[in-house]
């Protein structure tokens, strides 16, 4: 682990010499960031609420949480250091500017040999699932969107991706709309983007332009409008990113998060990039990304991602506020 500790009076090319795919170090040591980043993950360790930690990229307990970690940021070192390059600069960006950044990384990683590897060694379904759908209705001034998936997870594919967008931008474009209210059929919210449709457009460029078209993200940004989602079960990837831009997010007590897209090679790329260090930090977001780390619903709650555990049925307001767990 020395090899890899980050010193106050290193210079550029000491940390250059070592070529680590991380670097971690103690904020006892350090008055100040370094006049430049190094390139890859900066973890501070056992600075839990230490301000000298700030300008790392993630915080740790202590030295026994850094193994997991840095194995996971092995297994794609070079996908790891985009990760942190992006949220390094988005953070001071407005929103849609960082969402726009959030896919040209995207875009770089599509082409990269650590997502082409896992492309290649993947398992393709055996059979596809029935395509994405949306159920929606109105009453009076909220529209309820529910994702109706549950053969399939609530995996979110082109067709459910398009039926997001055109119903987020409905409720941008109609003021009398006050609330979307976001959930699931099934047992889990979702499981994140189809990965049977991950490989299908090979020329990022066409990949960047779809997203900056299609993407739900862009009118939920663009509306203002009042989010409120409610998860159960498994709230993975793409599905976490869409959650995450709620006004309000509440979670039943099976509920579980986890963002797997870094061992895919990939980054978040469905505004979770946006959405998750806004709702939770910077580093909590980055934490989350490069570990893979699957977390229940109260440590959810202890970090911010969701704002209250409760039972079924979601949208109930006796138990949104009495029924908190």
């Amino acid at each position: 682990m020395d090899a890899h500790k980050l010193h106050p009076w290193m210079t550029r090319a000491d940390w250059r010499s070592l070529a680590p795919d991380w670097l971690w170090f103690d904020p006892a040591e350090w008055n100040a960031a370094p006049v430049r980043m190094p390139p890859v993950p900066v973890i501070a360790v056992g600075a839990a609420g230490d301000p000298r930690s700030d300008w790392a990229d993630v915080t740790v307990e202590g030295p026994a949480a850094l193994p997991s970690l840095t194995r996971a940021i092995d297994r794609a070192p070079r996908t790891a250091a985009i990760i942190v390059h992006l949220l390094r600069i988005s953070g001071a960006m407005e929103p849609m500017a960082a969402l726009t950044a959030e896919s040209l990384a995207f875009g770089t990683l599509q082409n990269g040999r650590e997502h082409l590897g896992w492309l290649a060694g993947r398992d393709a379904p055996l059979r596809p699932p029935p395509a994405g759908s949306l159920q929606l209705r109105r009453e009076r001034r909220v529209l309820t969107v529910t994702l109706d998936r549950p053969a399939a997870g609530n995996a979110i594919d082109r067709v459910m991706r398009d039926a997001l967008y055109d119903a987020f931008a409905l409720a941008a474009f109609d003021a009398t709309i006050e609330e979307i209210h976001l959930q699931a059929e099934g047992r889990c919210f979702s499981l994140g983007a189809d990965l049977a449709e991950f490989g299908t457009t090979r020329e990022s460029v066409d990949a960047h332009l779809i997203r900056m078209r299609t993407l739900p993200a862009w009118p939920l940004l663009e509306g203002g409008r009042r989010l409120i989602t409610h998860v159960r079960g498994a709230c993975v990837g793409a599905g976490l990113e869409l959650a995450a831009f709620s006004h309000r997010l509440t979670a039943a007590p099976n509920a579980w998060f986890q963002l797997p897209e870094l061992r895919m090679g990939l980054l978040p790329g469905f505004g979770g990039t946006v959405s998750l260090p806004r709702r939770i930090g910077r580093q909590a977001a980055c934490r989350l990304i490069l570990s893979g780390r699957r977390i229940g619903a109260r440590e959810a709650l202890a970090i911010g991602l969701i704002d209250v555990i409760v039972g079924d049925p979601p949208f109930d307001q006796r138990q949104r506020d009495g029924g908190a767990v």
